[in-house]
């Protein structure tokens, strides 16, 4: 494995590495990859129009799948913008908080659409128009998960306000399948505001294995094709508490 660069931001540090194998696949690649060695996204230098992790390949099967026209995408969280740029003719907007991630996008992996908003995801959110887009998808992260701005009712409802009547909400989250608690309470929170969800992860050798889970949320029943996703298969999720925005005491 080769370093070719290593940056710290205020909000994280982060580093481009070159290997000859991924995930147990031999070849040419490259990779964005954070301080707890989480790799944020990764491209087949012998093959760049390629998508190589499994989870993009996912959620991209449920945005053609359920609306092969869909037009009109908000993403939260940008890594090397690997959705985004795979869809040059449809109209993206992308909120990353962290400008030095959207940098080395543009400097390692070809990232050339003028679409980034630098800011909170929920702030940016929160000033586009009701019923705007056709989907919004979730990809954030800290050092401790998914942030909790991006996990409470109130954001939730917010997200059902700015999409679509046929809209959908793809979250792409980190945790256990199995007697994960927050991840079980934001699936719990988001079936308030949503009339039908479904979720789905990857195959692990234990279920104490932290993993992607992805979780899609719409007023309609959204379809895939388990041939298309990649791996993910879906799972039921247990019950949890209701996540709510903190609110701060009266000074």
């Amino acid at each position: 494995m080769h370093l070719l660069v290593r940056e710290n931001s205020f909000y994280q540090e982060m580093a481009v590495y070159e290997a000859n194998e991924l995930y147990g696949e031999t070849g040419k690649f490259r990779f964005l990859q954070f301080s707890n060695h989480a790799i944020q996204g990764a491209i087949d230098l012998k093959n760049p129009e390629r998508i190589v992790l499994e989870y993009p390949r996912a959620i991209m099967h449920l945005m053609e799948c359920n609306d092969p026209d869909f037009e009109r995408v908000f993403m939260i969280g940008h890594g090397i913008g690997t959705i985004a740029g795979h869809y040059e003719d449809r109209f993206f907007t992308v909120a990353e908080i962290d400008e030095k991630i959207v940098e080395l996008s543009r400097t390692f992996f070809h990232y050339r659409q003028d679409n980034v908003v630098i800011g909170d995801g929920r702030q940016v959110l929160e000033c586009q128009n009701l019923q705007g887009y056709d989907y919004i998808v979730l990809d954030a992260f800290t050092r401790e998960g998914t942030p909790y701005q991006f996990t409470t009712t109130e954001f939730f409802q917010m997200t059902r306000e700015k999409l679509t009547a046929e809209g959908a909400l793809i979250m792409n989250l980190m945790g256990k399948a199995k007697n994960d608690r927050l991840v079980y309470a934001i699936h719990t929170t988001v079936r308030e505001t949503y009339a039908h969800c479904r979720a789905f992860t990857m195959s692990s050798e234990a279920d104490a294995d932290i993993r992607n889970i992805i979780v899609v949320c719409s007023d309609k029943i959204m379809d895939y094709d388990a041939k298309g996703m990649a791996g993910f298969y879906e799972i039921e999720l247990g019950e949890g508490h209701v996540i709510m925005d903190k609110v701060r005491p009266n000074s």
